[in-house]
């Protein structure tokens, strides 16, 4: 057959060509692989329509909104949390409009836990963008797409395939892998010259407009077959190449490298900060908690009035009924990690910690304090519970109780993150000298923590605290 022969040739020209330190990839685009592009594609999708993943939740549409989200949370994450995410999220906002309209705050809500948070304020705004600039509908091409909020080109890309079936090519991290391997690029997968390299052969692999004429779903069923192949086949670690329909002139896979490619990064070593977070508690009379909570909104979002309770547009006097535990959260700042989520105060230990905590956040706004000037060396000869107390007293809470909870650490993409936290609990909240009008922090009953967008390994902490 003309396919094993072409193979043979594919086989010889890559032993040969091992031995040399330039990248044989280049020399292999105009020899017999090229010829292979066109079937590239055809086994792709033959191998979709069968093999493929068919039963995901937001496939099987063409709803360029509900593609767009699934491609947003699916970066960076697998699949199987994807599900319930995207699904809760689709429940709560079905639509691009009810998207728009929604507060980032109630956004950041539902995709608290999914990490790369990023990702949501970049949601927000594109809904936005389409609504107000495109009439509520996405645009119809990939470039017309990329110039909205935190869509780049492979989103981009994937959108138009699936939704408007553009012939234009991804390159998400699976194709990436797929792609490095059967046409055998060396290099940092992650490095601009070879994501040009890498860009330049999905170009050439995309299917023929011959073909998507012949087939009208063809680019649909391509960009998923090369999606399902990175996740299903051609994984990170023990691919099965048995399964893959390229194995047969795959570079990797013909010169035994499916391990080496695509290159690893050189890891450098991972950065370690700490922190102290805060679980300031207290018990606090129902009458001056109020609500301190918009329940018809969702959105953690405070309605300022002491000693009121608001149901709808109607104003009800609260009636005391005992005491309930409070646990105070602390809104994080718009920009930075967890961006706009709600966490718990905090203090620093050691290092610079700038980037991931506020050292020595006044909670006041009513009076002017000095801060402690606490330097680098002094904290490092300093107890946590010195720190802690120095804390308090720029905060004006008087006599805490103290107690020391089980370390951990979180992992971030480009750091590890040690959390040692405290409880601080306080015999009267009333004590805790901060702005009410101050829209960062607030007062929590317990029964409500859980309408408050948190990030995940803080939201456990919060929830097994308050349980305690």
């Amino acid at each position: 057959m003309p396919f094993q022969r072409v193979g043979l040739l594919h086989v010889t020209l890559v032993f040969n060509l091992r031995c040399s330190t330039q990248s044989f990839t280049h020399r292999l685009l105009n020899l017999p692989v090229a010829k292979l592009l066109p079937l590239l594609a055809e086994r792709v999708i033959t191998w979709q329509r069968q093999f493929g993943r068919h039963d995901l939740p937001w496939q099987n549409t063409q709803d360029p909104y509900r593609v767009w989200l699934s491609e947003i949370m699916l970066q960076q994450t697998q699949v199987a949390t994807v599900i319930g995410y995207f699904n809760r999220f689709i429940d709560r906002f079905p639509n691009v409009e009810s998207l728009a309209n929604a507060s980032l705050e109630e956004v950041l809500l539902h995709w608290a836990g999914l990490g790369y948070y990023a990702r949501a304020r970049h949601l927000h705004a594109c809904a936005q963008h389409v609504v107000a600039l495109w009439g509520g509908q996405f645009p119809p091409n990939a470039e017309s797409l990329q110039t909205l909020p935190g869509i780049g080109p492979s989103t981009a890309a994937a959108i138009a395939a699936f939704c408007f079936g553009e012939r234009t090519p991804i390159l998400d991290g699976n194709v990436k892998r797929v792609y490095c391997r059967y046409f055998g690029v060396e290099g940092d997968p992650t490095s601009r010259a070879v994501v040009q390299q890498l860009w330049q052969h999905a170009k050439l692999a995309t299917p023929s407009l011959a073909l998507t004429i012949e087939q009208p779903d063809a680019m649909a069923r391509f960009t998923q077959g090369l999606m399902d192949l990175g996740a299903t086949c051609c994984t990170r670690r023990q691919p099965s190449c048995n399964r893959c329909p390229l194995n047969s002139d795959c570079v990797a896979q013909l010169t035994s490298r499916t391990n080496d490619l695509p290159q690893p990064r050189s890891r450098q070593a991972i950065p370690e900060r700490s922190t102290i977070m805060l679980l300031i508690s207290s018990q606090m009379p129902d009458l001056l908690l109020g609500n301190i909570h918009d329940e018809e909104m969702g959105t953690g979002k405070s309605t300022g009035k002491i000693g009121a309770t608001k149901v709808g547009s109607q104003k009800v006097a609260a009636q005391p009924r005992g005491t309930q535990k409070v646990i105070l959260l602390q809104k994080r700042p718009e920009k930075g990690i967890w961006g706009g989520l709600w966490s718990l105060p905090e203090c620093q230990i050691d290092g610079d910690m700038s980037a991931t905590t506020h050292q020595f956040t006044s909670l006041s706004t009513k009076r002017k304090t000095e801060k402690p000037r606490v330097t680098h060396t002094s904290i490092q000869t300093q107890t946590s519970e010195s720190i802690i107390r120095q804390w308090c007293i720029s905060n004006h809470i008087q006599k805490p109780t103290l107690l020391s909870m089980a370390a951990f650490r979180h992992t971030f993409t480009h750091f590890h993150l040690h959390i040692q936290p405290w409880s601080v609990q306080i015999d009267d909240a009333t004590d805790l000298d901060f702005d009410a009008s101050n829209e960062t922090i607030r007062w929590v009953r317990v029964d409500q923590l859980h309408l408050f967008g948190m990030p995940a390994p803080v939201k456990s902490l919060v929830m097994n605290f308050a349980m305690l």
